[in-house]
């Protein structure tokens, strides 16, 4: 969208905003330059860039995923306040 294309009210009702005539003369003109530096922007060379999700590299740290001793069923329902057939009873939230 290139600034004589861009509708100020267009994009306020989109955002269900109610904008007076200075805001929208005030936004109008933000907009446009955010506009004018995204044109700016598709003129760089990004040929030879590998697209990246993040700017530095993310490790996660997590425990090796293997198979160790659980709670016993019986000391697991101790505390349960409520249960039936050997499970947790807990009240229905979905209707």
């Amino acid at each position: 969208m290139s600034a004589p294309d861009f509708d100020i009210q267009y994009v306020a009702h989109l955002a269900r905003l109610k904008l007076t005539a200075d805001e929208e003369a005030k936004l109008g003109s933000q907009l446009t330059n955010i506009l004018g530096y995204i044109a700016k922007l598709k003129e760089v060379d990004v040929a030879n860039v590998e697209p990246t999700a993040h700017a530095f590299p993310l490790v996660n740290v997590m425990r090796a995923d293997e198979t160790r001793p659980s709670l016993p069923h019986d000391e697991a329902m101790r505390n349960a306040p409520a249960k039936a057939g050997g499970l947790f009873v807990v009240p229905k939230i979905v209707e």
